[in-house]
């Protein structure tokens, strides 16, 4: 297992993030207890996106502590995978978010849109800054 402090992912660990893997989630809910989610997950620079909902529980643990963990396995090689640990370090609204949600629906689904939109929900995208990587 390769284990160094962030920055600059190579080109085989910014593939993780590139290619269809699922990544799992974990913050901390209000008395320390980890929640872990499965989402999409995508890489711009050397910072992990995550694409939510505004209300829901990983993004209001966010707001009260903005450490985070990711995990994501390599769908071709259940074997090959990468852990992160991190910080929301910014948290992004509006057409922004919106626009990306729709870049993860391409991606996921092979559709222009997203198409589990749901009437009136504020989309937001978490950016993480990743500060212990470890790929095996």
């Amino acid at each position: 297992m390769d284990l160094h402090d962030n920055k600059n992912f190579d080109s085989a660990t910014r593939k993780f993030f590139e290619d269809k893997n699922i990544a799992f989630v974990t913050t901390l809910m209000k008395y320390g207890s980890p929640q872990i989610t499965p989402v999409w997950i995508d890489i711009a620079d050397d910072s992990i996106l995550i694409n939510t909902a505004m209300g829901r529980v990983k993004q209001k643990n966010i707001e009260k502590d903005p450490r985070i963990a990711i995990s994501v396995v390599d769908r071709n090689n259940i074997y090959h995978m990468v852990s992160i640990r991190g910080e929301v370090t910014e948290q992004i609204t509006g057409q922004e978010a919106e626009d990306h949600i729709d870049k993860m629906a391409k991606k996921y689904l092979d559709k222009d849109t997203y198409p589990l939109r749901i009437e009136g929900e504020e989309r937001i995208l978490l950016k993480v800054t990743p500060k212990k990587v470890a790929v095996k």
